[in-house]
């Protein structure tokens, strides 16, 4: 393989994890104000296999072969002409969403622009570090648009999910009383972060009800498909959010998207360095089992977060 070229994952059409194969592929170019970073592991995130899927499709241009993956940490190889902030060597993590599919992460090298990249904190492992751009920025994003003061009440639907363990750790910071659902397998995981736990599915609304009687202050939605409930426990004044139904917008919630962002990205690591964010890494899997890394994601059950590591020999 020549410097021109490197591995990645990547599929040549839309469909399953059938479609993922390890390619070799030019290497992405160093623009002005682009940082090379030579990956040493990536978050795997659902958004991942729903782009492989075609979900996206509609609001996505889509570039074939498709290398996946949105969040890195790695080592900056090369930095592009005027770009100050980074210097060869420098370790880095990022939300690494580009307005077209093409280039991901899975893959030996990665560029972005300078913007969207932050410092590494050096608490954090490879691994960690993978795991928090798009869930921690995710639930930063969300937190900021309900505008909670302390003392109030929210409740999480999946508080298991990555993006919901970093909102509940993110929520406590801010002095806010947080609710969160999830299976009872994972209550005690839930409590350790700070939330309050409530088992999901049937007789939900009674459950929040009787720990929130006048009703909560804002909701978070993390898993789609709770409106309704969402809807029957919000005070008349509450605000409520989805990262998951756009169908909020018209009842008056916030539907979030997160932007890549190195300065936001800036303010989670700080977070980090004060050792008030952890993130919970489940499984790994060297990057040629990528597409075993996605049926674990599908499956739906890791309560934590799953991450690759570079290739293997």
């Amino acid at each position: 393989m020549s410097e021109q070229t490197m591995k990645a994952m990547a599929y040549a059409s839309y469909g399953g994890v059938d479609k993922l194969e390890q390619l070799e592929l030019p290497r992405p170019k160093v623009g002005p104000g682009s940082v090379l970073i030579r990956v040493k592991a990536a978050g795997v995130n659902p958004v991942d296999w729903k782009v492989m899927g075609g979900y996206l499709d509609p609001i996505m241009d889509v570039t074939f072969p498709v290398i996946p993956g949105w969040d890195v940490a790695g080592v900056v190889e090369a930095v592009g002409f005027d770009t100050p902030e980074f210097k060869v060597g420098d370790e880095v993590y990022a939300y690494g969403r580009r307005d077209s599919v093409h280039f991901g992460s899975f893959a030996e090298y990665m560029v972005l622009p300078a913007a969207t990249v932050a410092h590494k904190p050096n608490s954090l492992s490879w691994e960690e570090a993978a795991s928090l751009p798009l869930t921690g920025g995710t639930a930063q994003r969300t937190l900021d648009a309900l505008d909670l003061k302390p003392g109030q009440t929210l409740l999480i639907h999946n508080g298991s999910g990555g993006v919901g363990q970093a909102a509940i750790q993110l929520a406590v910071v801010a002095g806010v009383r947080v609710l969160a659902t999830g299976s009872e397998k994972n209550h005690e995981t839930l409590a350790a972060l700070g939330a309050e736990p409530v088992t999901y599915g049937d007789g939900l609304v009674e459950r929040v009800r009787a720990l929130a009687p006048e009703g909560v202050d804002a909701v978070a939605d993390f898993h789609g498909g709770a409106l309704e409930s969402t809807l029957a426990v919000l005070k008349d004044s509450g605000t409520h959010a989805s990262i998951a139904d756009g169908s909020v917008m018209g009842h008056g919630g916030h539907f979030i998207w997160v932007r890549p962002d190195g300065k936001e990205l800036d303010r989670l690591s700080a977070l980090v360095d004060d050792g008030k964010l952890k993130i919970n890494v489940v499984s790994t899997y060297p990057m040629q089992e990528a597409a075993a890394a996605f049926g674990e994601s599908m499956a739906g059950h890791a309560g934590g977060k799953i991450v690759l590591t570079g290739f293997t020999n």
